[in-house]
């Protein structure tokens, strides 16, 4: 795996799937979204999910957080069985799901509120990730006046804000244009690099998949599978020219190689 920058603090976040499997509904209409999944993801690892459309990437996602639970198998974090939600494992969906009654600032503050922190604490933690992502200038902001790169910030602040161990992404730039996308990308590093939190990142996309992950963990189509585990030894920080390098070129051909084998039916 290649290494985070030296002078960052790992906190916790060790993930381990051991044979899960994840199905939704019963009988004849029961569809295997998961099945037999087995990966262990490092404490601080920057990890993407690859896999066909439908393949359960998001299924991955919900079933770390705690929405929804194997149908067989083990989940834990830290050594702990998930069983809810919590915390611990922050969430950032594609859409940023905000209150549209609330201000930027309301918003990100709603999850310290409901700790029950002092209004003194709330202020300086709020003060300090608005300032890394970029939003103390639209702090009294509604989402309605805010585009979807500033939306998908707000997203990003208000799960940073309780300071999880884990952080889930699914499919969180998608909607986003080339240019705004490759900033939130950077900006995904930057504060992964200083939080030290580990991160699994969902997207159908090559190019951000390698550009973001130490590893990248491509799976079969339904049901979800483990294929296989690329290993992405592009040197850190990264920067939009490893892009077009010839290191990160290999890896690409071999990443369009797994998925088309999958979308094409091969085994």
């Amino acid at each position: 795996m290649a290494s985070a920058p030296s002078s960052r603090v790992v906190s916790l976040g060790t993930i381990d799937l051991k044979a899960v499997s994840l199905v939704f509904g019963n009988g004849a209409k029961a569809v295997v979204a998961l099945q037999n999944l087995t990966l262990h993801i490092e404490a601080g690892e920057f990890l993407s999910v690859l896999g066909p459309s439908g393949c359960g990437k998001s299924s991955l996602i919900g079933t770390i957080a705690g929405f929804q639970h194997p149908h067989s198998g083990t989940l834990l974090v830290d050594g702990a069985v998930v069983r809810c939600p919590g915390p611990d494992r922050g969430v950032v969906f594609q859409q940023a799901t905000l209150f549209p009654w609330k201000s930027v600032k309301q918003n990100v503050d709603f999850g310290l509120r409901l700790r029950r922190l002092a209004r003194h604490q709330r202020a300086v933690i709020l003060d300090n990730i608005f300032q890394k992502v970029g939003l103390s200038e639209f702090v009294g902001h509604y989402p309605t006046q805010l585009s979807g790169g500033m939306q998908q910030r707000v997203g990003l602040a208000r799960v940073l804000v309780n300071q999880p161990r884990v952080m889930l992404m699914d499919e969180p730039f998608g909607a986003l244009d080339a240019q705004t996308r490759l900033q939130m990308q950077q900006l995904v590093l930057q504060v992964w690099s200083e939080f030290g939190m580990t991160i699994v990142f969902v997207t159908h996309d090559i190019d951000e998949a390698l550009f973001l992950g130490s590893r990248v963990a491509v799976l079969t189509r339904r049901p979800g599978r483990l294929k296989r585990v690329i290993q992405v030894d592009l040197p850190r920080p990264r920067h939009a020219d490893v892009l077009v390098s010839p290191e990160f070129m290999l890896l690409k051909r071999e990443c369009m190689s797994l998925l088309q084998e999958e979308t094409l039916g091969a085994a």
